[in-house]
């Protein structure tokens, strides 16, 4: 009955037989199309200018298509690009520099040049497609343009009739403009963001803004999005990490004028108890964007969320022994007479150790003027409008992992002992481990940020577990040693020991068996971000004999110094997969004014022997799903 039911119901969607057909007829042409681009960034760390570059240039893709559709004799190909990049900032400069007769003559040229981009960038999808992603204000000027044969002579006279009233009417800019975006969205079919949205950089949140306007993507979590979403979950936890970390690298901007959380309890709690401590200075991108006031406030600002920190954390590893995590109760190893630390067998000195608001008899129990701070911290955090909208795109399009077209995309790792066989987390009397302990996260974490009244429950326990804890697939290491590094001089203290995984996925077996565990073949790829590459020490980012590519190569500029590049990026098209290599963006004015593109080298990963379909990947088994349903409707139609 039910399914008698969903058939008449999806009979209503077509009014005859034949529309049937007509579907059936385009289903299967789409099918037989090659597959569209796939573009892959990870780690991009608030660096908004770079990551929007990236997206704007489809990772070189643009210029390729330009190099495809012209000779570089006759067009500039930089100029061309610098125009489909940023389109109101060229055409702002060229409208600067030209009489009002060249720049008529300038639009006209560039209008031409843009409709034989959109032409052949467009060629893989259907028409109904390109019509769609047509802006509506130019639909039919543009359908006109790209329907007609511009070298026919016979249509010479109707085209520039079209151009020149364009111009007339003083709708050129909005025209090129709209033409360089469409060329932007026909290079790249879809996105993945293999998680790190957040923290280090400075614009988190315009990222946020240009993947809710972007017209396809999925994000994989990342380990620094992930303590974002716990705050919005209720973890009290979360938001001080993610306050100490603003505060660090001077981002509080970010959250209390771009996102509205009232910060005044935390600077004035911090400035009664807090002294600048030189340990505890913000690493900045430019100094003097900071007035030495601003710079103090930081520091201050920092040292007190650190201890809160290590209060919160305290408690919940002693309500939560299942975490096996004892020995990270760091308050409570500190002998605070002597001002010295026990770990282990060992005593260690503290240095900028200040802690005014901690009890010795009772280290990790909060003040209640410090219950009443994070009570109203927690409370302005959540009921910011457009950090709960930016956070509840990140549940829709983000998950734990991603299967997509026979590759595994994942931000941190899948952990594994030294011998290669995954590591389990128990919780009560289940264990969980490969992709079943990451479907057990996913559905923890999805739980959690539908409850964000309650704090301190085991579901935002087990979402700051996901930012710290050994079994964490976001984390990948034994311990955090952030207490280490702020208050123990000896740097023995602050290695962080990573997990197997990043040793144990140079080989091509344990990447197959991963894969395999996932229900993926074993042809396919892992697809990682999270641990920077150092290409500048020789490290490659193609691993495991082509079955681990690992695409995170710094966008964060506190990386860069390390990895000695701006970012990897991964395209896969119908052709195969090729990794990109950036170098450092420059700036919007350097890439209109003197065409500096971000320099990006290309490098073939794999290249398949026939072109893939749309049939053989994730979309084309849905179509095809579809078309089964379909076939159905058509042999019964006259009984629904």
């Amino acid at each position: 009955m039910l399914e008698e039911n969903y058939y008449r119901l999806l009979k209503e969607n077509f009014n005859s037989k034949e529309s049937v057909v007509t579907e059936l007829i385009n289903l299967e042409a789409i099918l037989h199309l090659p597959k569209g681009t796939e573009h892959f960034i990870s780690d991009v760390h608030g660096e908004y200018g770079a990551f929007d570059h990236v997206l704007r240039n489809g990772s070189g893709s643009v210029k390729e298509k330009l190099t495809e559709c012209f000779n570089k004799k006759d067009i500039d190909i930089d100029d061309l690009a610098s125009l489909i990049y940023y389109p109101e900032e060229k055409i702002h400069l060229e409208k600067g520099n030209k009489t009002k007769e060249e720049i008529k003559s300038w639009y006209a040229q560039n209008i031409r040049l843009l409709i034989t981009v959109v032409n052949h960038a467009s060629r893989k999808y259907t028409r109904s497609k390109v019509h769609k992603a047509l802006p509506a204000r130019f639909s039919y000027i543009i359908e006109e343009l790209l329907t007609e044969k511009q070298q026919e002579t016979d249509k010479q006279a109707y085209i520039q009739a079209i151009i020149d009233h364009v111009i007339q009417l003083n709708q050129a800019t909005a025209l090129i403009s709209a033409l360089c975006y469409v060329i932007q969205r026909f290079v790249v079919d879809h996105l993945h963001v293999v998680g790190d949205i957040y923290d280090r950089g400075p614009a988190p949140d315009l990222i946020m803004e240009r993947l809710i306007n972007y017209h396809s993507v999925d994000i994989q979590w990342g380990n620094h999005d992930i303590i974002w979403l716990a705050s919005m979950a209720g973890s009290p936890l979360a938001l001080i990490n993610v306050l100490r970390i603003c505060a660090r690298y001077g981002n509080l901007t970010i959250i209390e004028d771009r996102y509205g959380v009232n910060l005044r309890p935390l600077v004035e709690y911090s400035q009664k108890y807090y002294s600048v401590l030189d340990k505890f200075s913000p690493k900045l991108e430019d100094e003097n964007s900071f007035t030495a006031a601003e710079k103090d406030n930081l520091n201050k600002i920092q040292q007190a969320t650190a201890i809160l920190q290590f209060k919160l954390e305290g408690q919940l590893i002693k309500r939560r022994p299942e975490f096996l995590m004892d020995e990270r109760t760091m308050l409570d190893f500190i002998d605070y007479a002597k001002k010295t630390i026990q770990l282990g067998d060992k005593v260690y000195p503290l240095v900028n150790f200040t802690a005014p608001t901690i009890d010795p008899t009772n280290p990790c129990s909060l003040t209640k003027e410090e219950q009443q701070l994070i009570k109203s911290l927690l409370h302005s955090f959540q009921s910011s409008e457009p950090l709960k909208r930016h956070m509840d795109f990140l549940m829709e399009k983000g998950s734990m992992y991603l299967c997509y077209n026979g590759n595994l995309l994942l931000h941190g790792c899948i952990p594994l002992h030294q011998n290669g066989d995954f590591k389990s987390l128990r919780i009560g009397q289940k264990h969980y481990s490969g992709q079943k302990l990451l479907d057990f996260f996913e559905e923890q974490i999805r739980y959690s940020y539908a409850h964000p009244d309650i704090s301190n429950d085991f579901l935002t326990d087990l979402l700051w577990y996901l930012w710290t804890g050994e079994c964490s697939s976001l984390f990948g290491k034994k311990v955090m040693a952030t207490f280490e590094r702020y208050y123990i001089a000896d740097k023995q203290t602050h290695h962080e020991e990573k997990n197997a995984y990043y040793f144990l996925r140079n080989q091509e077996e344990i990447c197959q068996e991963i894969l395999s565990d996932f229900g993926l073949p074993i042809t396919g790829h892992i697809i990682n971000g999270h641990t920077p590459v150092k290409a500048s020490k020789g490290e490659s980012p193609i691993k495991a004999n082509g079955r681990m590519l690992v695409i995170d190569g710094g966008f964060a500029k506190s990386y860069q110094k390390e990895t000695g590049l701006a970012g990897y990026t991964l395209l896969s098209n119908s052709y195969g997969l090729q990794l990109v290599a950036h170098q450092p963006f420059s700036s919007v004015k350097a890439s209109v004014e003197r065409q500096n593109d971000i320099l990006s080298t290309k490098r073939l990963v794999e290249r398949v022997e026939k072109r893939t379909t749309v049939s053989q990947t994730n979309v084309g088994k849905k179509l095809t799903q579809e078309k089964k349903v379909l076939e159905k409707l058509y042999k019964n139609y006259d009984f629904y």
